[in-house]
């Protein structure tokens, strides 16, 4: 969205004033409070808001067809189907040169993968389809794990755990809690569950661009980082590997990035606001 017409809404939908005095005040106490350019207004979280209705029902068109057989080039021509007959752009298709309409990321890949008409979902594969919408100039964001056939009890503990790390995270994204606070939670609960957390990737603020600040580890301190104010629109994502955290990126591709060990991952993302009472899923 240009920055004029960010301007406009600004000066039209100002800040409430007690939000900027919390946030003043947690300044003074020298917490990391986030610039005010950060919060989104009443108009802009209705635009994200059906951003999110289109993304939810991208996904929900991908479950529908999701099977043994199929290929991944077939879940991004699904993808980018649905999106353009609701008036939407896909936000990934040559985003930084990615060639594709959306990411879709196999067993041992963590994320980033490329749809291609070569690689078919086998028996017993699983997969996260990570879609990013824009409609209007505003975007939401979030991915899903899918079963493919006959899924070992292994790999579902994964995929339901991860689930579980994401909830978890949301439950701590509470108004003026911090990120920190959120990787604290998903971090801990993965750990004693004796999976491990991907480090260099993460979550981010997400609304009129892609990516924006702040950047949302999932490996974190409680009360360390960013302050979660009213209005701002983040991301939750974590990324579980069933081994080790470590990653490598594709060097042919430069795009997709896969556990070092080569043993399972699995992610799930909501876009999600921050509001005076807690949080409201946005991708749901």
């Amino acid at each position: 969205m240009e920055r004029v017409e960010l301007e406009r809404i600004w000066a039209k939908e100002p800040v409430e004033k007690h939000i900027l005095e919390k946030m003043e005040e947690l300044r003074k106490e020298g917490k990391m409070v986030p610039d005010v350019s950060l919060l989104k207004r009443p108009s802009m979280i209705q635009g994200i808001k059906e951003a999110g209705v289109i993304n939810t029902g991208v996904l929900d068109e991908v479950g529908k067809h999701i099977r043994v057989g199929m290929t991944t080039q077939e879940i991004d021509d699904i993808v980018a189907e649905y999106t353009k007959a609701h008036g939407a752009i896909c936000a990934p298709l040559n985003y930084e040169g990615y060639p594709k309409s959306v990411c879709t990321s196999i067993n041992e890949v963590v994320c980033h993968g490329i749809p291609s008409r070569l690689r078919k979902l086998h028996d017993g594969d699983i997969i996260n389809v990570d879609c990013t919408t824009i409609l209007n100039g505003y975007y939401a964001d979030a991915s899903r794990m899918f079963y493919v056939g006959n899924v070992s009890e292994e790999r579902k503990r994964l995929v339901e755990e991860t689930k579980h790390c994401l909830e978890i995270g949301i439950e701590a994204a509470k108004p003026y809690n911090t990120v920190g606070d959120i990787g604290y939670a998903i971090s801990q609960y993965a750990h004693k569950k004796g999976y491990s957390v991907v480090r260099e990737l993460g979550g981010h603020g997400v609304g009129t661009d892609f990516h924006e600040d702040p950047f949302v580890a999932h490996i974190g301190k409680k009360g360390k980082g960013m302050v979660l104010v009213p209005g701002m629109v983040i991301t939750i994502e974590p990324m579980i590997n069933a081994g080790k955290a470590a990653v490598v990126i594709d060097p042919y591709d430069d795009w997709t990035i896969s556990t070092r060990d080569g043993k399972d991952s699995a992610q799930w993302e909501h876009t999600i606001l921050i509001t005076e009472n807690g949080n409201e899923i946005l991708t749901d």
